[in-house]
This record gives structure tokens, C-alpha cells and sequence, in this order.
């Protein structure tokens, strides 16, 4: 797909590669659904290419991808099957280290290799911690590409030893054009994110996101629309039917800000703090679903409810 909100990243990107030192660690910023690990992929493909090597059309072997990995050992049993499996919260420290393991090696092809992280700011802090270690003595030849939706939740240290490319929102009418007919709703639902509009229209989460905004706007002193909202996510949702429902309520509480009268606004702000610190948690924290759809609910309400500080 041709993203066309990566042209300046691109630029600045091949503007580095074309230097005389190529820097070792890139994070890759931006909201989710913005295209950032096709970047990431491509600009592996053109990093690990060299002139007279020839290079794999498939998989490369000098590409390593780390990403939520098998939940447990029944999973990862199911995942040596070739069978569908749970996947863990986090990037975990044992990921990093059989990485680091990898990178006692030689690459397989050519001089260069390319370690993608995604999403970054889900690691664990053990393993972030394992990571700074390599970017700190990068290996010959190793290149750290860290997508991430929120780089504040990357270690101070790691990001001071990285260079940052950042993802623009997209525009209403760009990604119209991507989705076609019947996907307006979900178009102003989005916030500028691809990915999330189509998100929206798969998961059919319109009705969701209409409750959200009326309790963002009104509040719920009945517990009547919690109750709806709670009904609409589901009892168990999956969990990327929850990080959809996340990113909703917080681009809902976002869009609220402007609209909100003057003494709802910092209530608002605070909701969607709230909101951003929930999200950053869960791929972490063990939270019951029920809960943690519960405290979703409750933190719009209060956003809604609230003309003076939430905590205030």
C-alpha cells in the first residue's frame, strides 16, 4: 500500500541512509494505524540490500521481527504446531535475549541486519531495560527499528539513543478514498488513523462509539448508559476488540475538548489522561475485562459529569 503520509519520513530516512554514518536506532512514531510497520519492512528490505548481493524475494533472514509472542507453554506449543494461539501482553525479556543471542552471529546474507520492535512501548521493563544494552554497544552492522504508538512509553534512555521518525495523521477525504462508500462514521471516529477507520467498520463498533459520546457529553447519573456501553463491548471481548474500544474512547474524550464548555474542559483532559495511562497498562496489567470495561465507562462518565477536576 502507498501510504502518503510517509513521504517526509521517507525523505528523511533515505537522506540518512545516503550519509556517511547511518544511524543505529530509529523509533518510529505515530498513532496506530498509521502504515508505520509496512515502513519499517521496506526500510529493512532497502537497509540489508546491498550492490552485487543478491537478496531473498521472501522472508529475509537478516529481518527479525519481535512482536507479542506465545502466552504460556500450552501456547507456544500451539504455535510450534502451526495452530492458533494466545498471545502474551507484552514483549518479554525472553524475546530480547534470544534476539541478543542472535546477534553473536555474522548476518546470513550480506553485512547488514535489521532488528524490528513492534510495538516498542509494550515491552516489559526487564526487557527494555535488555534492550538498552544493544543500543547502547550495537553490534557491527545491527539496525533497531522501534515502532511505537506512544513514545512516552519508551525508557528516557532509549529514546535518547535513537533517532525519531514521525507518522502524520491522515486527513478525512485521504482516508475516504481508502475506504469508499458507507465508511463516513467511521471516518470521524478515527482521528486521522487508517488502520483505526478500518478497524471501526470491521468490528462494527459505530453504536459503541455513539454511547461514548453521549456519555462523554452527558455524563451517566442513572448508570444507564454504562450499563449500554458495557453490553455493546461485550463480556469478553478479545484483546484487540478492547485496544480498538481504547483508542475510541480516547479520540472520543479528544474530540470532545473543543466542543465541551469551558468548565467541563479540564475534567475532560483529565478523563483522557486517565484514559492514556489505562491503555498504557493493560497490555502489561492482568485486568479482568469486565473491569477494565467498567473503568472505560466510568472515566467517560466522568468526563461528562465533571465542571470541576475529576480528582479535584
Amino acid at each position: 500500500m502507498d501510504w502518503p503520509n510517509h513521504t517526509a519520513a521517507w525523505r528523511e530516512w533515505r537522506d540518512a541512509s545516503a550519509g556517511a554514518r547511518m544511524h543505529h536506532g530509529w523509533i518510529l512514531a505515530g498513532k496506530a494505524g498509521l502504515g508505520k510497520h509496512d515502513f519499517a519492512l521496506q526500510a529493512a528490505r532497502e537497509l540489508v540490500s546491498e550492490e552485487g548481493v543478491p537478496q531473498p524475494s521472501g522472508e529475509h533472514p537478516d529481518i527479525h521481527v519481535l512482536t507479542y509472542g506465545p502466552k504460556d507453554d500450552k501456547a507456544a506449543r500451539a504455535a510450534a504446531d502451526g495452530k492458533d494461539y494466545e498471545r502474551a501482553r507484552s514483549i518479554r525479556i525472553g524475546q530480547i535475549r534470544g534476539m541478543q543471542q542472535r546477534l553473536n552471529t555474522r548476518p546470513s546474507v550480506g553485512s547488514r541486519r535489521v532488528i524490528i520492535i513492534n510495538p516498542a512501548d509494550d515491552m516489559e521493563r526487564p526487557a527494555s531495560n535488555a534492550l538498552l544494552k544493544s543500543l547502547e554497544e550495537p553490534p557491527q552492522g545491527t539496525f533497531f527499528l522501534l515502532v511505537t504508538h506512544r513514545p512516552s512509553g519508551l525508557l528516557p534512555t532509549i529514546r535518547s539513543r535513537c533517532r525519531i521518525l514521525r507518522f502524520p495523521d491522515l486527513d478525512n477525504e485521504t482516508i475516504a478514498q481508502h475506504l469508499g462508500a458507507g465508511s463516513s462514521a467511521a471516518i470521524e471516529l478515527a482521528g486521522g488513523s487508517l488502520g483505526a477507520a478500518r478497524k471501526f467498520m470491521e468490528m462494527k463498533l459505530e453504536p459503541i462509539a455513539q454511547v461514548m459520546q453521549q456519555l462523554a457529553v452527558q455524563g451517566d447519573p442513572a448508570m444507564v448508559l454504562r450499563a449500554q456501553l458495557i453490553a455493546e463491548i461485550g463480556a469478553r471481548p478479545s484483546r484487540e476488540r478492547l485496544h480498538a474500544v481504547l483508542e475510541l474512547a480516547r479520540t472520543t474524550l479528544a474530540q470532545s475538548v473543543a466542543e465541551a464548555p469551558a468548565e467541563k474542559r479540564l475534567g475532560i483532559i483529565e478523563a483522557h489522561s486517565a484514559l492514556v495511562d489505562l491503555a498504557a497498562k493493560a497490555p502489561t496489567y492482568n485486568f479482568d475485562n469486565g473491569l477494565l470495561v467498567g473503568e472505560i465507562a466510568s472515566l467517560l462518565a466522568s468526563a461528562g459529569d465533571a465542571s470541576e477536576p475529576i480528582h479535584g
